[in-house]
């Protein structure tokens, strides 16, 4: 446990919403500085606001304010002479598609580049200095424009979709024009060759989630005529993080991040391909314990790649000989969006700790890294509960990872505690080793409260490779809620647990797990099913990720009459046998998962009489942006467990 000392703030719901967060950093290609924006956890205005920093990468001096955050400043990106930074900002219309400006290192007024009509939804400064690729919708057209002035809003699915188009920005006569060899597909993600060479383009088949991220493909763009080289489709869906490098002998080839085929719900994987060859996609990562997040484009030499390793993360660099990746670090908890200078020498990322709020760090890839923003002083003078890394096995056997959080102030022989147990979204996701504190499910503010708190880490997640995440396929709910209860009845053993004071919650997934386990076993006796699945066939059918879902339960609605296997894994199925009182909370607009999921699981748990509560927040999406929202839900999950441990 982190000590108490002399002014140390109380842990709030204010406190914890009401922070800044560091995001999207980015290190100046001579590795002397690192930008990145800053935003407030809880949006307070109807309009989001962002300003940009600049920091020293070597720490050498505190960071330096760069726009004043009276607009949405966001997306930063270095010039290629690491003088100037542009940027998107709504600051000449307030809840406008954010347009580009410009700001020099050293300060003054941001300019205010060409404006495109359409939203911009990426963009990359090319090396020559001159030019810039932007993704940008079409502009408006005249029969759009008509039917704004007339109000006629109705939506035909298919009609008007607002792909994103390569474009090139001609920052001297302010020129806009397309790059139309793509045709109808919708750009996603580009990078430049770093011999200011052609664009590696990423696209879609269309904009829309499913099937969009099931049909991406490679492509090969010359930025001056226009031309295009194919590459085929990419080696599996959610395809991201391209990094061009070169093989001896001068050979080019284009590494990515995507989900393993031939199934669906599984691990990630690194992948590369020849360019000059196009043909077979090779997975560069079989075998591999840990999962790749992210890769970094080094100059024209072998990437770097950020893996998740168990509750930490590694830094691995690619042999080009092998064609393996080593490791060259590791560090404790999470690193986020590695960024790395044109040498290779220096990189940037965001980094938390067990007890560090998350921030932004630079350094050598080996480490050590340096914290050089501080974006939450205020927290990271807190007193926390201790937190600790847990080993241990599943029923079959499996080693499974997790983090127990006690209650503020208290050792372990002193319980056991009213345990809440929150299971993490996904499932294609793991809790790390770090500080516990967010704006939704907050381990530290219910350990504040008196709560003993179970981060666990069940199978189909994050960390411990291929095989260990796509075991869930098919078999959704099964093994992981077995993963869960034998990390709580180990805690129980321990005396660390109260067995008759239990709580489980979770969002998203999690939030799924919730549902599952209260109609699986009464030992709960509250829930917290947020943003949750009750019926995967209508996930499958509504849902932004459906060829997703259907894959982890087996089967989807239409395939003729019922049952069907996903009927055996929905939680509204077993609504008839809910006992534990259910807090069900919601985002109105959320498009990932869909209010009506919990509407369902409302209605049948009115049918059969369970005390529950439901709660919908209006304009809120997958995720709780609104200041009061979120407050509201950090307290009325304190409440909830409060009435009912």
């Amino acid at each position: 446990m982190q000590e108490a000392g002399e002014g140390i703030p109380e842990l709030t719901a204010e406190l914890v919403v009401d922070s800044d967060l560091p995001k999207e950093p980015v290190i100046s290609p001579d590795g002397r500085w690192v930008a990145y924006a800053v935003g407030t956890i809880g949006r307070k205005e109807e309009l989001p606001l962002g300003a940009l920093w600049v920091a020293a990468a070597d720490g050498s001096s505190p960071p330096r304010k760069l726009t004043a955050g009276t607009a949405w400043d966001c997306m930063p990106k270095w010039a290629p002479d690491s003088e100037s930074l542009f940027f998107g900002s709504d600051r000449a219309r307030r809840g406008a598609p954010p347009q580009l400006h410009r700001i020099r290192l050293d300060g003054g007024e941001a300019e205010a580049l060409p404006t495109w009509p359409g939203a911009i939804s990426n963009y990359l400064p090319l090396a020559d200095g001159r030019s810039v690729a932007l993704v940008a919708r079409d502009e408006p057209t005249e029969e759009d424009k008509r039917r704004k002035d007339e109000r006629d809003d109705a939506v035909v699915w298919g009609e008007r979709v607002p792909y994103g188009r390569l474009r090139l920005l001609d920052l001297g006569s302010g020129e806009v024009r397309l790059l139309d060899g793509l045709g109808d597909r919708h750009v996603v993600e580009m990078v430049q060759r770093p011999d200011r060479g052609p664009l590696a383009v990423l696209s879609w088949e269309c904009p829309d989630i499913d099937p969009g991220a099931f049909t991406a493909e490679l492509h090969v763009v010359d930025p001056e005529t226009g031309a295009v080289q194919g590459l085929g489709r990419a080696a599996g869906p959610d395809s991201h993080a391209m990094t061009w490098w070169k093989q001896g002998g001068g050979t080019w080839h284009l590494a990515y991040v995507a989900q393993i085929p031939p199934g669906l719900a599984s691990g990630t994987a690194v992948f590369d391909v020849i360019v000059s060859q196009g043909g077979e996609h090779r997975n560069l990562t079989t075998g591999m314990t840990v999962c790749p997040e992210g890769l970094a484009q080094v100059a024209d030499g072998p990437p770097l790649a950020l893996f998740a390793d168990g509750l930490d993360t590694a830094v691995y660099r690619l042999d080009p000989g092998e064609l393996r990746f080593r490791r060259v670090a590791t560090r404790e908890g999470p690193i986020d969006a590695l960024t790395v200078s044109r040498s290779g020498e220096v990189v940037a990322a965001i980094a938390g700790g067990t007890y560090e709020p998350r921030e932004v760090h630079a350094g050598p890839p080996g480490g050590p890294l340096v914290r050089v923003s501080d974006t939450r002083p205020q927290v990271r003078r807190m007193t926390w509960g201790t937190q600790e890394r847990l080993s241990y096995k599943a029923s079959d056997g499996l080693e499974l990872d997790a983090l127990l959080i006690l209650p503020v102030g208290k050792r372990r022989e002193e319980g056991p505690f009213p345990l809440v147990t929150y299971v993490h979204g996904g499932p294609y996701s793991r809790y790390a080793d770090e500080l516990q504190l967010y704006s939704i499910l907050s381990g530290q503010l219910l350990a504040a409260a008196g709560y003993a708190v179970f981060l666990p880490n069940p199978r189909g997640g994050s960390g411990h490779g291929h095989d260990f995440a796509a075991t869930v396929a098919g078999a959704i709910g099964g093994d992981e809620l077995t993963d869960i209860l034998s990390g709580i009845d180990l805690l129980i053993a321990d005396g660390v647990a109260d067995p008759d004071r239990l709580g489980i919650g979770g969002w998203s997934h999690g939030g799924f797990m919730t549902a599952w386990a209260v109609g699986q076993t009464d030992r709960f006796k509250a829930a917290l099913m947020g943003a949750g699945i009750s019926d995967w066939g209508m996930l499958a059918a509504t849902g932004e990720w459906g060829s997703v879902e259907a894959d982890l339960t087996g089967s989807v609605g239409w395939e003729g009459a019922g049952p069907h296997p996903h009927d055996r894994v929905s939680p509204v199925s077993y609504a008839s046998k809910i006992r534990t009182p259910v807090l069900i909370v919601h985002g109105e607009d959320d498009s990932n998962v869909p209010v009506g999921q919990s509407i369902y699981f409302h209605r049948a748990l009115s049918r059969f009489g369970v005390e529950h509560e439901f709660v919908v927040y209006p304009r809120e999406g997958h995720g709780i942006r609104e200041r009061n929202h979120q407050l509201d839900m950090l307290r009325r999950t304190r409440a909830w467990f409060d009435r009912w441990l």
